[in-house]
């Protein structure tokens, strides 16, 4: 794509607040970390648009996802490398996010069922995790998974079966508790 600089950042501005909330949402379920997962996409954001020119203006969300994932991974493989330091207030950390204009039971229900959700996520091993984020919750086709994971498409369908499989299993006895599911009856 040839863009002169106004046009380029005009372009680049629309698509990037499109796709942003899915950004932003992805990181921090990658993070579970609020202030490293707006770190995270404020760097996908800037290597996004430095790269903006060899964007093939095929699907920006996916091209997007694959810039978040590919960095998250990198960072993840620095700090297996280097030493660790932390704190113990931060582990575990999540803030469910939902929009202002939903109405309070909704967000209510939103936040215990999330929390779950989210608990019983961070349980799932990596790869199926981000595999299952980006189908279930980002809506991407198996193809997309594929390219941002940079796996063959049989690999992202084994992935989504096997999370979907460890997260149905987490999820049994709350879904019980709370009379979603009643006792003998699983699929």
């Amino acid at each position: 794509m040839l863009f002169g600089k106004r046009d380029k950042r005009e372009s680049f501005e629309r698509q990037a607040e499109k796709v942003f909330p899915s950004v932003l949402g992805t990181a921090l379920r990658l993070t579970r970390s609020r202030e490293d997962a707006e770190d995270l996409a404020q760097e996908a954001i800037v290597r996004a648009f430095d790269a903006y020119e060899r964007f093939d203006g095929a699907n920006f969300k996916a091209w997007m996802l694959r810039i978040v994932t590919n960095l998250y991974i990198n960072k993840y493989r620095q700090r297996q490398r280097g030493p660790q330091l932390g704190s113990l207030d931060e582990e575990g950390v999540i803030e469910p996010m939902s929009a202002e204009s939903e109405i309070p039971d909704r967000i209510l229900f939103d936040e215990a069922v999330g929390a779950e959700i989210e608990e019983a996520l961070s349980k799932v091993p990596e790869d199926f995790r981000m595999a299952v984020m980006l189908s279930d919750l980002e809506g991407l086709s198996y193809q997309e998974i594929a390219d941002i994971t940079q796996v063959p498409i049989g690999t992202v369908r084994s992935r989504i079966a096997r999370g979907r499989s460890i997260l149905r299993k987490a999820l049994e006895g709350y879904a019980k508790r709370e009379g979603y599911l009643k006792d003998g009856v699983i699929e």
